[in-house]
């Protein structure tokens, strides 16, 4: 068989099963797309290809995949200033004062990746930034994504004047009074104030997105599970893939959202879309909510948080929750839900173990699932449903010690059950990775490290935080490949490196199976190909090979 390219690698991971012992490959071939050859230099050396690339002493595994990632939706959540590296409210204040010194007369200040902790004990209130932004309207986003601290003034300018009934579990936080503090939690309250602020122009969120998507390549991804659709997405996708030559430079899954207050017409409108797409992104599966998150007290747990938060679905009646997955799931459409509280991972455990007898199957899956008691690992592995988690999440925002806001709010037992990585893995259970950027930054090899050393990477003189949910090496690669696969259903497609599934590949200057995690997360990336064709290459004069003679070496 002649084929397209052939790639060689000082060691190729296929991830999947080989005998003991068995040297790993270091040949792969491609035609269209597709790999048709895997096997050893030598076997390589009779193949017949248009072109031979070498990557030397390289490690060549099946591509690296996020599980959980919001490109569009994040574009609007990081416009701004990036509040992520202020770790007190004085870093906070300076940045804000910088960010309104720049902006024009009337322009709204916006900031992202505000970390709830700069507030310590106190609440967030609108005083806390008034003077800091000169009484500009300014709308902060929390590092959570769902929740936003509004000034005075933008609250004037969208009417926002006392509390607010909603569809969902969502509160514009009043005072003693019924004044606003500014703190809006859930996408419902945050809107009241998004919406009356200045829209970004389609043409400027598309080179932005073209560029987020360019980077999220040379982190070495090759796709994303994309869990949002705003009401252009699928426009902006199709733009950028027009406009860029060889279209978009990874794969994108997009599953978009189904809110509280919807029923079957707006479900029905949300089934239509399955299937949509281009060349390289498509519409696959609908995102669900149970519950917000710990840090704003919107999770849903069994008992109370520390503030007495915390207690209540996202859903107001989750037995329309539960109607909507058998409506979806009915179908044969795959499911992702956001459950972060021990109470919303067991409902979603509920609607799931009560589909009906002759369901279609398909894929569905659990979002981040922080905090989990002992009984509900073992339901979670016998109701079949996936794991996707996002380990930096843990290793970013909270703290060995519990002095986090996060941990402060779950207090000691339930924060000792945070990111229940490992005890999910030993039930069986098939466990993603994500970074659900931009919650947490994107970069995968990082990712991978944090989810062995349960610290952040780079920093050896910081605790583990329940050191015993560590992964493996092996696991945390699994993870963003073999696993991220089946989470999208497409291990028969993708996920190792088997002859006929997609030529999909990223390249590692070290081994990701072997080296010391914290050198995993300073390594390079030193291509990523999608379809057999290289998207990002940092070595065209470092070593790598190619050749148009038509045979291997």
């Amino acid at each position: 068989m002649n084929h397209d390219v052939i790639i060689l690698a000082g060691t190729i991971h296929t991830m999947e099963g080989m005998p003991p012992g068995a040297p790993a490959p270091q040949a792969v071939a491609v035609r269209n797309g597709v790999i048709t050859a895997v096997g050893s230099r030598a076997e390589a050396a009779g193949w017949q290809a248009a072109e031979v690339i070498d990557f030397g002493d390289a490690v060549l595994t099946p591509g690296l995949v996020d599980c959980h990632t919001h490109p569009v939706f994040g574009l609007e959540l990081t416009r701004g200033c990036d509040l992520s590296g202020a770790w007190d409210l004085a870093a906070v204040r300076a940045l804000l004062r910088a960010e309104a010194a720049a902006a024009a007369p009337g322009e709204w200040v916006r900031g992202w990746g505000l970390d709830p902790n700069v507030f310590g004990s106190a609440a967030a209130h609108r005083d806390l930034i008034d003077d800091a932004v000169s009484g500009r309207p300014c709308l902060l986003r929390l590092f959570d994504g769902h929740s936003a601290l509004a000034s005075t003034r933008a609250l004037e300018i969208a009417g926002v004047t006392g509390p607010r009934s909603f569809d969902q579990a969502a509160e514009v936080v009043c005072d003693g009074n019924g004044t606003p503090t500014g703190l809006l939690l859930e996408a419902a309250a945050v809107e009241l104030v998004a919406r009356v602020m200045p829209a970004e122009p389609f043409g400027e969120r598309k080179a932005r997105l073209a560029e987020l998507l360019t980077q999220f390549s040379r982190s070495g991804l090759t796709g994303a599970h994309v869990m949002d659709c705003n009401d252009d997405s699928l426009e902006l996708y199709r733009a950028v893939e027009e406009e860029t030559d060889g279209g978009l430079p990874l794969r994108l899954r997009i599953s978009p959202w189904c809110m509280p207050g919807t029923g079957e017409p707006e479900w029905r409108g949300l089934a239509k879309q399955i299937g949509a797409g281009g060349r390289r992104w498509q519409v696959a599966g609908i995102k669900l909510f149970v519950d917000g998150t710990v840090d704003n007290g919107t999770a849903w747990l069994f008992e109370p948080d520390a503030y007495g938060e915390s207690v209540a679905p996202f859903w107001p009646r989750p037995e329309e929750y539960a109607e909507a997955v058998r409506y979806f799931a009915g179908r044969g459409i795959p499911t992702a839900t956001h459950a972060i509280g021990d109470a919303g991972v067991a409902a979603v455990l509920d609607a799931f173990e009560s589909l009906p007898p002759g369901t279609p199957p398909a894929v569905h899956r659990i979002e981040h699932l922080e905090t989990v008691p002992d009984e509900l690992i073992g339901r979670f592995s016998r109701s079949g449903l996936i794991a996707s988690m996002q380990p930096t999440h843990c290793t970013h925002y909270s703290r060995a010690d519990h002095s986090d806001n996060w941990s402060t709010r779950l207090g000691t037992e339930r924060a000792n059950n945070a990111w229940r990585c490992a005890d999910l893995r030993a039930a069986g259970t098939t466990l993603g990775l994500g970074s659900d950027w931009p919650i947490a930054p994107f970069e995968p090899l990082p990712i991978l490290a944090d989810a062995q050393l349960r610290r952040r990477s780079r920093r050896p003189g910081e605790q583990p935080i329940v050191p015993g949910q560590a992964l493996t090496a092996r696991q945390a690669l699994e993870g963003y490949t073999s696993h991220a696969a089946r989470a999208a259903g497409e291990w028969q497609v993708a996920g190792s490196i088997t002859v006929g599934k997609r030529a999909d590949f990223t390249v590692f200057d070290v081994d990701p199976l072997a080296a010391d995690p914290d050198d995993l997360a300073a390594a390079r990336v030193l291509a990523t190909v999608v379809d057999g064709q290289v998207q990002h290459s940092a070595v065209q004069h470092s070593g790598v090979q190619h050749s148009g003679a038509g045979t291997g070496r």
